[in-house]
């Protein structure tokens, strides 16, 4: 009951200064106060704040928190210690079934073993045409006397 009030007040004194700000000229500025001043009603109105002013108060609400708290750090430590470098078992089995991958009458995979391309020969030292480049920039630069 005292939630519900508060929010009305809290509503009631954004409303208000909303209209302040429209009085100043600033409508941009008073519809932002005014939408931000109604949400505290709507939460009432929807039943939001009952909700949470009996959750508030219960030991079972409480102790559901920890048990959802418990369960996030759990996942988040099993987490870091498989990107650390845990789970070397789930690792090894996965490769071990991507070594099995054999025709039952030969010695390796059927695909074989992977080749790399053939490395590109180098190329010579590149043909210096920054003298090209610098002439245009020089013609510019002439041109408005610099």
């Amino acid at each position: 009951m005292i939630a519900e009030t508060v929010c009305s007040a809290v509503s009631a004194a954004g409303l208000g200064v909303a209209a302040v700000t429209a009085y100043r000229k600033r409508f941009l500025s008073a519809a932002r106060i005014a939408a931000y001043s109604l949400v505290p009603v709507g939460l009432v109105m929807t039943g939001l704040v009952g909700w949470l002013a009996h959750t508030a108060f219960s030991p079972v609400a409480w102790a559901g928190f920890v048990v959802l708290g418990v369960a996030w750090l759990l996942f988040l430590t099993t987490r870091a210690v498989e990107r650390r470098g845990g789970g070397h078992k789930e690792r090894r089995a996965a490769r071990g079934a991507r070594r099995e991958a054999v025709a039952p009458s030969s010695s390796e995979p059927a695909l074989g073993p992977g080749t790399r391309p053939a490395a590109r020969p180098a190329n010579g030292p590149r043909r210096s045409d920054s003298a090209d480049d610098f002439s245009d920039i020089e013609d510019i630069l002439k041109k408005h006397g610099i």
